[in-house]
């Protein structure tokens, strides 16, 4: 099978044509909104990786959002239309639905997307469901949550150095439980969305079976480094409150890191796992194995 893969370079990309590469023809492209461009598509299948993520510094211009990662995927679904391939996958995000979610997201959650980063993969989704799909085509919308694996930077990177020097997690009152993704499960899935012609189009939540609570994060990099682990448990209230102060001061503990690093966000990927028929590669524990002895080999 051919191919075509935008944002190939990017984290999932390298992995992701890695993973295909063994059994199909990949074309790498790199592509970017220009108005009124004409996109040209000679492939069987388009797998649309590339897009604007989410700056989590705020300093973004907010057109380049809808530019990204709506107008762009407008044009290359138009041009997958027209042409002769036959499967389109668009990797949105769950921030298409939801930022905070009260009980376990699943497709059938009404989305209200909060920042410029999901509004705008919302409504590429939007265009997608719009287009009378052809019955010899197939179109998937993948919304995965925080994908990891080796290489990958953010938050689980930070976790790692705090706990590589001995530091101690301060955060231990916050009983949280949140989904991860994989990256092998993510490029399982997408494998098999190009293979099984069963699985119909639509929306899919796509995350690893076990969600895990930061502390555990914690206890699992303490297992990776031969050690245990300290964990402080600071009274939620006084953590608040410096978290506060480091919104008005730029301290590496502000009311948004906090957030992402205790609150709860579940994803369902029961609807995902059905269709594909088998069970996910990877449980979350042995990727998150994975993502951390990555780490320690680039230290």
């Amino acid at each position: 099978m051919k191919i075509t893969i935008t944002g190939a370079s990017g984290f999932v990309g390298v992995n992701l044509r890695k993973y295909l590469a063994v059994s199909n023809e990949i074309e790498a492209i790199s592509i970017r909104y220009l108005a009124n461009q004409q996109i040209n598509i000679d492939a069987d299948a388009v797998i649309h990786l590339s897009g604007k993520a989410h700056d989590l510094k705020k300093v973004s211009n907010p057109k380049e959002y809808y530019e990204a990662n709506f107008e762009l995927t407008k044009q290359l679904f138009d041009a997958f239309l027209d042409s002769n391939a036959s499967i389109f996958i668009f990797l949105s995000t769950v921030k298409a639905v939801a930022d905070k979610v009260d009980g376990i997201l699943s497709e059938g959650n009404v989305p209200n997307p909060q920042t410029h980063y999901g509004i705008a993969k919302h409504q590429a989704e939007e265009y997608i469901l719009s287009k009378e799909i052809p019955a010899t085509k197939r179109v998937y919308i993948l919304r995965p949550c925080m994908i990891h694996g080796p290489e990958n930077k953010g938050n689980l990177n930070l976790l790692y150095k705090l706990v590589s020097v001995g530091l101690p997690w301060p955060l231990g009152a916050f009983n949280n439980k949140r989904s991860f993704l994989s990256i092998e499960n993510l490029c399982f899935a997408i494998k098999e969305l190009l293979e099984n012609k069963s699985i119909l189009s639509g929306i899919y939540n796509i995350s690893d079976d076990e969600p895990l609570s930061t502390n555990q994060l914690i206890e699992l990099l303490g297992v990776n480094f031969g050690r245990e682990p300290k964990i402080w448990k600071i009274n939620r209230s006084i953590i608040k409150f410096l978290a506060r102060s480091g919104d008005f001061f730029n301290l590496p503990l502000n009311s948004d890191r906090l957030q992402k690093l205790t609150e709860n966000y579940l994803v369902s990927n029961e609807k995902l796992v059905n269709s594909i028929g088998k069970k996910l590669p990877i449980e979350s524990k042995n990727g998150l194995f994975k993502t951390f002895e990555s780490f320690k080999k680039n230290k």
